[in-house]
């Protein structure tokens, strides 16, 4: 009888600390990482396509980036905190491959020359693994919907913090850039 109100003891001290982990310790880690990679928000409205793109925005602060902070042909979390967002409300073509209108988890795989750019289907609650140290996504490969390569290029100066936006051209570019790189991936409908 004693044995089993231990269990019962230890059952119910196990169940606190992991509701105490879940409803009061990791909103607030969430909270603290925000403050240091804020979220933002770029948005494109124009020519039929209703875009947007949530991400959180970490800074250099003398880092050497791509190579090493984000380690190269392996998968990123484009940015920092929860997955990075991709919303088209209509149905596009990232350069000449359709991506049907939803929402999806943006990774990338950046390499020196060229990154590769994924969308998927599956948007999970956070972007690394706790276990890995934040060195393994939580990407499944099997939701994704559309990858597509693109080349890099070289910023004329360098970009404290990790920036996407859109730029004006034809088609629109959905641009990635931070450090001294910038990737650019074409969008048109």
């Amino acid at each position: 009888m004693k044995l089993k109100k231990w269990l019962i003891g230890l059952l119910i001290t196990f169940g606190a600390l992991f509701l105490i982990f879940k409803f009061i310790a990791w909103p607030y880690m969430q909270g603290e990482t925000k403050k240091i990679s804020p979220q933002k928000v770029a948005t494109y409205t124009q020519n039929g396509m209703d875009l947007s793109v949530a991400y959180s925005s970490p800074f250099k602060k003398g880092r050497v980036i791509f190579g090493e902070l984000v380690p190269f042909d392996t998968v990123w979390r484009t940015g920092a905190n929860e997955p990075t967002t991709f919303t088209t409300k209509t149905d596009i073509k990232i350069i000449d491959k359709e991506l049907p209108a939803g929402t999806y988890a943006l990774w990338t795989i950046p390499g020196k020359d060229s990154w590769s750019v994924i969308f998927n289907s599956e948007v999970p609650e956070w972007g690394v693994t706790l276990i890995s140290g934040g060195k393994e996504t939580t990407r499944d490969s099997e939701n994704d919907v559309l990858t597509v390569k693109v080349p890099t290029k070289s910023l004329s100066s360098e970009l404290e913090n990790f920036t996407i936006s859109f730029d004006e051209a034809n088609p629109v570019n959905l641009s990635l850039s931070w450090d001294e790189t910038i990737v650019q991936v074409p969008i048109n409908k």
